[in-house]
């Protein structure tokens, strides 16, 4: 079999990871956290989730840097010359890094939220009437980053499987250029 088989399933299998971690996140860990009896514990019970998580994702992140690396290099003569594959490289690296950024201030966020846990909140991205500026800031954007990055990760995946279709033999074919 030619081609690159790991380089393949290590780029899904760490797309599948940020989407999946950050879905679980928002929607277990954030959910689980909330129902807390000390509302201190809220903030500090999710931001230890996503600590525990943080090394994962950095990893999983790196590898699929990798493997987007060696995918690309493996196909670079597909990338130059068949119609419609350097764009969406193009646009898939784009929303990659978009997305990793995005992850990444999020991290950022949580570690604001996890500082000032000690104020209590109604839920890992809810705070309580009377938070602080600065806590209930980091809390309102963490509560819209939470949906958005799965939307990132989302469209890695699809794109992915996009890059996929586009090496079928009959689509090769037709999208040569002379």
């Amino acid at each position: 079999m030619a081609g690159n088989l790991i380089a393949r399933s290590v780029h899904d299998l760490t797309a599948a990871a940020w989407f999946g971690g950050s879905l679980m996140g928002a929607i277990g860990l954030n959910g689980a956290a909330a129902q807390a009896k000390d509302p201190a514990e809220r903030t500090r019970l999710s931001s230890a989730g996503w600590m525990k998580w943080a090394p994962v994702q950095t990893a999983a992140f790196a590898s699929h840097l990798v493997a987007d690396l060696a995918i690309a290099w493996e196909n670079k003569g597909r990338i130059a010359k068949q119609d419609g594959v350097a764009r969406d490289t193009a646009i898939k690296t784009a929303v990659t890094v978009a997305g990793a950024a995005v992850t990444l201030y999020s991290g950022i966020l949580g570690k604001k939220v996890e500082k000032l846990a000690g104020e209590g909140a109604e839920g890992a991205t809810e705070p309580r009437s009377g938070a602080s500026k600065e806590l209930k800031s980091a809390q309102e954007q963490l509560k819209m980053l939470q949906w958005i990055i799965p939307v990132f990760a989302g469209a890695v995946v699809v794109l992915g499987a996009k890059h996929g279709e586009m090496q079928r033999p009959k689509n090769v074919l037709a999208g040569l250029r002379g």
